[in-house]
């Protein structure tokens, strides 16, 4: 089957990773349904995304709302047929010491994080099994791997990530469907650009490869693994880090 059939939904969508993951998936040939919970970047991925942006769809949601999250995906399995993919992108940092995480910044990160590709895959999940076909992509992080300071619920949420990953992948595999994560490492993006720029020095040192990675990097990774190059490979982390965690 080509992948010019196939259905995307990848959330966080509109900018960095998400957005070049969106235009990968898209020069595939697949339908790609972009989720954000920010309508005025949704408005402007069509012009960012230039002669890829063909058969993008963009849909405004709040990715931890369970009941909207889910209706969404079985609204995308109802006009489409099917859903072939599920790229959980979502993220966000509200980076702090431990002994300053406030409650609410602890709950928010897992929420986003964590909660809302829990959401994702359950109801994805359900269509996937149906048709015994489909793949679920995690975004994990170097974070969630080997832990960072000031991160402990962004690292929490990104380790739970990857638990939750290899219990999809051993639950659903008897169903045909694969689910994996991809760790990034310091992957020049708005989120990182946030960082101090003593951060990011220290971040080069640590980086055997002596660069940060770019979106491209991450989106290669993703485009791979939601193809039919990479059908015998699930539960797996594959880490984009310019070989920071080996």
């Amino acid at each position: 089957m080509g992948e010019n059939e196939k259905v995307a939904v990848v959330t966080g969508a509109s900018r960095g990773i998400g957005l070049e993951i969106t235009r990968r998936l898209l020069e595939m040939g697949m339908t790609v349904v972009a989720v954000d919970i920010r309508e005025d970047l949704l408005a402007e991925m069509p012009g960012k995304l230039g002669d890829a942006a063909g058969k993008l769809q963009t849909r405004v949601q709040d990715v931890t709302v369970a009941e909207g999250f889910t209706a969404l995906i079985d609204g995308v399995a109802e006009e489409y047929g099917r859903i072939d993919v599920l790229v959980n992108n979502a993220g966000i940092t509200r980076d702090n010491l431990l002994l300053r995480i406030s409650d609410e910044d602890w709950q928010t990160v897992l929420n986003v994080n964590l909660t809302s590709a829990f959401i994702g895959t359950r109801a994805a999940a359900r269509h996937m099994v149906r048709r015994r076909d489909g793949v679920i992509i995690n975004m994990a992080s170097y974070s969630g791997i080997a832990g960072n300071r000031g991160q402990a619920n962004y690292s929490a949420s990104k380790a739970g990530l990857i638990g939750l990953t290899k219990t999809t992948a051993k639950e659903l595999a008897g169903k045909n469907v694969r689910a994996n994560a991809v760790a990034p490492g310091f992957i020049v993006t708005e989120m990182t650009d946030a960082l101090p720029q003593q951060a990011k020095d220290m971040a080069l040192q640590m980086i055997p490869l002596k660069r940060m990675g770019g979106p491209k990097d991450v989106a290669a990774v993703v485009v791979f693994l939601a193809s039919e190059a990479a059908s015998y490979i699930t539960g797996q982390v594959v880490s984009v880090d310019g070989g920071l965690h080996m």
